[in-house]
């Protein structure tokens, strides 16, 4: 059985075990769609002789409530009641007998369970923080009894340890009455191998609770695994751990799905910019600024790397780049789950030894770059960025973007003062085509050379850190979201712009005569034109401001302590 067999890891590990011919591989998915369309994939490479059976259903509720998407139970005072009183009450027959994993191993008693659900995301990102503020806040709470007990349930329903605890509980009756004879579990580092100076967030501050709330169940996750694997005459408990990006599912170009539904596409015209006038409040939920294009929709090129999202040319490009998240296949990793359960030692199983067991990106992933990156071009360049990576990589990947449409190299933006390149960035923009719909459309306003209008849309979801609460607009204000959520057109950001340019392009002529392996952006990395300037790149570019600039890099063994793989040491 093949738990969350349709994602990426799922789909590769089934096609592994097809090899051996097994009698029934029961595979698993969230929706009937995803674990009938898994099955119909595998079926063209199953061998006769193997029933391939399709399972769908939250593993994580009982039964009654296993086809009811995750947010319409968080919408559900009844059924945030029921989840809580399941997870957080005695673990009784009745609760045991009537949770949907529990089911499922029971209907089908399989000897080797595989579990590919990414359970840290799955209860980590209920997001107990914000729930907690709203509660404080007033806005699920009054004094009426039915509405404290509401509020009290609403906050109760995001806690994480124990749903996991109660998971771990019922996949231990169930094995233990099934037979199971081997559990393997492809978990999480929550970070995709990188530190908590990890760049890559929703919108949330840095360091991130809510991916050290993600760490943290990953964490737990492996030490009540281990606990399992204590228990005289236990099945073999096994855990391998990704510590990396896992891609990818395929490349295309069209619409850009985010929960099965299109981004919608908006726009705000220079007449609708909203003025920051300091002292005044600026409440997101009142203002009615920018408009929708109707019939419209983000669409563009994308890379699909399943449960991650779906990333633009330049996100990949950044996500992946050496010193960043980098990444790993599914192949890789379903190649050695699968020796693993044969029992052959990888010296990647997490439960036997937690810090060598970790997967790292590897060297076929980093030969398969190109190709990807060739295949996404191939397709051509529409769709700047998505958002998956969070706002503030969506604001750097669009302002590198437009000095790229209005400059193209390094040497011309260092040849204008920062007045100059702010006025240029507006002009082109005032033409409606140039404008960043896109990320306006992601809730990443565009601020405008004054510092006192910025172009934004009141969309169907305020879903940014500045959207959501009220706050009095003054200098420092403008500046902080400036900073991590909007783009900023300024000067003063333009200077910025220029300095970072201006380093990358010294520190090219540095190593110009270097062709060793010593660093990693070396005289041959940086694209050029035929007068020999640096192209911008963005997704190269931005990947550069994230480690020099924000200090948002994993380190390599073959990087000596404080310094940078890709700086050219001084001669």
């Amino acid at each position: 059985m093949v738990l969350g067999g349709y994602g990426e890891v799922g789909i590769a590990l089934s096609r592994q075990l097809l090899l051996y011919s097994p009698k029934e591989l029961i595979v698993t998915s969230l929706t009937q769609t995803e674990a009938l369309a898994a099955v119909e994939e595998l079926s063209r490479e199953a061998p006769g002789s193997c029933k391939l059976k399709p399972f769908h259903g939250n593993l994580f509720v009982r039964w009654s409530l296993k086809d009811i998407p995750p947010w319409e139970i968080s919408a559900s005072p009844e059924y945030q009641r029921r989840v809580v009183d399941d997870n957080l009450s005695g673990l009784t027959s009745e609760i045991l007998t009537s949770s949907t994993l529990y089911k499922a191993i029971l209907e089908y008693h399989p000897e080797i369970i595989v579990d590919c659900i990414n359970t840290a995301t799955a209860l980590a990102y209920q997001n107990i923080y914000h729930c907690y503020k709203e509660t404080c806040q007033g806005q699920h709470f009054s004094t009426d009894a039915e509405e404290q007990m509401n509020s009290m349930y609403r906050l109760l329903s995001t806690v994480a340890i124990q749903p996991l605890v109660r998971h771990i509980q019922i996949l231990y009756a169930a094995m233990k009455e099934a037979g199971t004879m081997l559990y393997l579990k492809v978990g999480t580092t929550g970070t995709g191998g990188m530190g908590l100076n990890i760049p890559f967030t929703h919108g949330e501050e840095s360091p991130s609770r809510m991916l050290m709330t993600k760490t943290a169940i990953g964490g737990a996750h492996t030490m009540l695994l281990y606990t399992l694997k204590r228990i005289p005459d236990w099945p073999i408990i096994k855990e391998i751990k990704p510590a990396a990006l896992i891609g990818w599912k395929g490349v295309s170009r069209g619409p850009i799905l985010k929960g099965g539904k299109p981004f919608l596409l908006y726009d705000c015209p220079y007449e609708k910019a909203f003025r920051l006038s300091p002292g005044s409040v600026f409440n997101y939920k009142e203002t009615k600024t920018g408009v929708s294009i109707e019939e419209g929709k983000i669409k563009g090129v994308y890379i699909d790397t399943g449960e991650n999202g779906v990333f633009s040319l330049d996100e990949f490009k950044l996500i992946t780049a050496l010193g960043l998240m980098e990444f790993v296949t599914p192949e890789e990793i379903a190649q050695t789950a699968l020796l693993e359960i044969q029992g052959i030692s990888t010296g990647k199983d997490v439960i036997s030894a937690v810090r060598s067991a970790v997967m790292d990106p590897t060297y076929r992933a980093g030969f398969l770059r190109e190709k990807a990156v060739k295949h996404m071009e191939g397709f051509g360049h529409e769709g700047v960025s998505y958002g998956f990576l969070g706002p503030r990589v969506v604001k750097l990947i669009f302002e590198a973007h437009l000095l790229k449409q209005c400059y193209g190299t390094m040497a011309d933006v260092l040849e204008h003062s920062p007045d100059q390149i702010s006025t240029s960035l507006e002009s082109w923009m005032r033409k409606s085509e140039n404008r960043p719909t896109e990320a306006i459309s992601l809730g990443v306003p565009v601020l405008l050379p004054d510092g006192e209008r910025i172009l934004f849309a009141r969309r169907g979801v305020a879903d940014k850190e500045w959207e959501e609460d009220s706050w009095v607009i003054t200098p420092e204000n403008i500046d902080k979201w400036a900073s991590q959520e909007w783009i900023d057109l300024r000067p003063k950001n333009m200077a910025k712009w220029r300095d970072r340019f201006k380093k990358i392009v010294q520190e090219a002529e540095k190593c110009a005569a270097d062709t060793s392996s010593k660093v990693n952006r070396g005289c041959y990395f940086w694209a050029r034109d035929e007068k020999n300037n640096i192209l911008i790149d963005p997704g190269e570019v931005i990947a550069w401001v994230l480690i020099e600039e924000y200090g948002g890099g994993r380190t390599h063994a073959y990087v000596a302590p404080g310094r940078h793989a890709y700086v050219c040491p001084e001669r």
